[in-house]
């Protein structure tokens, strides 16, 4: 009674780290080994394939990831799943195409997702990394955008924890204890909330940071995670998901001060603000000599930039389109004990793959098992990800447009689209009008080749139609009742 009473007492800032003290003594939990690999996932939020300094971006704007990379593997051929944000998380989340749990676009109002043909939230019966991971012994946590249920006026999705979490902090797009925006223009104005309706959902403590500071209350929270799995001698997944670079952008006022106030420059304040929050976590792991020894640290974004904000030069288009720039990701893999010797700083241009498959990768690298009985989609490039190889996914990759990102009449987005080698496709739902480019020499997918590669295109086109056959439609396709 007295700890119940001495934890009600706690304010709400307090109360995550007793939680975490009790979950992660838990006896329930197996002993997992003392020499098993701690594993960190950092997924940026709507940041281009180019808008790292380490992938061509502008020097010196990303010097905390640009460290990670000279010390681990750049990957130039790494994509997520989809070109949106919920099915994006979903893929990694699962290592499953996220069309079979029915989220191909952004989770948003109930009307609105049953409008698309979408499903409410992720199916906590699906595979988990993290709940593996979890039974393996291992302190599992989540700190950052969720979207994968709870967001808008869905209040009764299920808590991050129901998905194999030991402790959650998130944004205005899932449930649990959660960080809401203030945002600041430093014009004298009143800061305004960006909450998208979180606040009146309830289903855990709220507190309400500037919206500047959003990352910088993740990262406080992740390291003290961090701290504790250590003290417990656990090893630890860590998720952490910041809600930047996506907008609405609010910069610190001494980066916003240097901007012009466009859209594009007050973007890069914020990578720039993102970065140094972050580097707070990585220098964490870095300075410590058992942490660097045995920490992988992934870093991608989940799709795409938003239009006139980010960039993915030289690939085509942005978020919400199958074409490059939509699906292609930036991935650095940090991983000083255990990455192959002489890797470091290097940059693999050869090994197309995806998230399905870093998920499946993961399993491998944590030395745990996939759920039995489930059929991941992902394929296990592990010696890839920690640069002993250089081979590719076998399969090819599929992709399927979100229904509510269909383009326009003159500049229609592609229904379908398959990765398979140097060769990408690009179809429309009833397998006509397919459009071949060769990534190799055309990464901007300027050239149809289709013509030259009868062979190819019927190939690829055969997969991936078969494959889209086999998934719930949603309300892109025409056939859809």
């Amino acid at each position: 009674m007295a700890m119940r009473h001495a934890i009600a007492g706690l304010p709400c800032r307090s109360l995550p780290v007793v939680l975490l003290l009790a979950s992660l003594a838990s006896p329930a939990k197996p002993p997992a080994s003392a020499q098993a690999p701690n594993i960190v996932v950092v997924l940026v939020d709507d940041m281009g394939w180019s808008d790292l300094s380490c992938f061509g971006g502008r020097q010196g704007a990303t010097p905390h990831i640009d460290r990670l990379a000279a010390e681990g593997i750049r990957f130039t051929n790494f994509y997520v799943n989809a070109p949106i944000c919920s099915p994006s998380r979903t893929a990694l989340t699962t290592g499953q195409y996220p069309q079979r749990w029915r989220i191909s676009s952004f989770l948003a109002r109930r009307e609105a997702n049953r409008n698309r043909g979408l499903a409410q939230w992720l199916d906590p019966a699906a595979p988990s990394l993290a709940r593996e991971l979890g039974k393996a012994g291992y302190a599992t946590g989540h700190f950052g955008k969720w979207h994968m249920g709870g967001q808008r006026d869905v209040g009764d999705a299920p808590l991050i924890t129901e998905y194999g979490f030991d402790r959650s902090l998130t944004n205005f797009e899932g449930l649990g204890p959660r960080v809401l925006p203030l945002c600041d223009a430093y014009d004298g104005g009143r800061p305004r909330r960006h909450d998208l309706g979180s606040a009146a959902l309830g289903r855990g403590p709220i507190r309400w940071e500037d919206r500047a500071q959003v990352t910088a209350a993740f990262v406080r929270e992740a390291v003290a995670f961090v701290d504790e799995a250590q003290v417990a001698g656990r090893p630890f997944y860590l998720n952490l998901w910041p809600d930047d670079v996506h907008s609405p952008f609010f910069p610190p006022k001494a980066l916003r001060d240097g901007t012009d106030g466009s859209k594009r420059l007050l973007y890069q304040a914020v990578l720039r603000a993102m970065d140094e929050q972050l580097g707070v976590l990585f220098d964490r792991i870095r300075d410590d000599p058992g942490l660097r020894r045995r920490t992988l640290i992934v870093l991608a974004s989940d799709n795409g930039p938003e239009d006139g904000a980010g960039r993915s030069e030289p690939l085509r288009a942005g978020k919400g389109w199958l074409y490059e720039g939509g699906i292609r990701s930036p991935l650095v893999v940090w991983a000083p004990g255990l990455l192959a010797d002489g890797v470091a700083g290097t940059v693999n241009r050869e090994s197309a793959f995806a998230a399905i498959d870093l998920n499946r990768s993961l399993y491998a690298v944590a030395g745990v098992a996939p759920p039995p009985g489930e059929t991941l989609d992902g394929e296990d490039l592990a010696p890839t990800l920690l640069g002993r190889e250089h081979a590719s996914r076998k399969a090819p990759i599929f992709w399927r447009r979100p229904p509510d990102r269909s383009g326009t009449r003159d500049n229609p987005n592609p229904d379908l689209a398959a990765r398979h080698g140097r060769w990408k496709l690009v179809v429309d739902y009833q397998g006509t009008a397919p459009r071949l480019f060769d990534l190799e020499t055309d990464p901007s997918e300027h050239t149809d080749v289709a013509v030259q590669n009868p062979e190819i295109v019927e190939r690829l086109r055969r997969a991936v139609m078969d494959w889209n056959a086999t998934l719930p439609p949603d309300a892109g396709d025409p056939t859809r009742q």
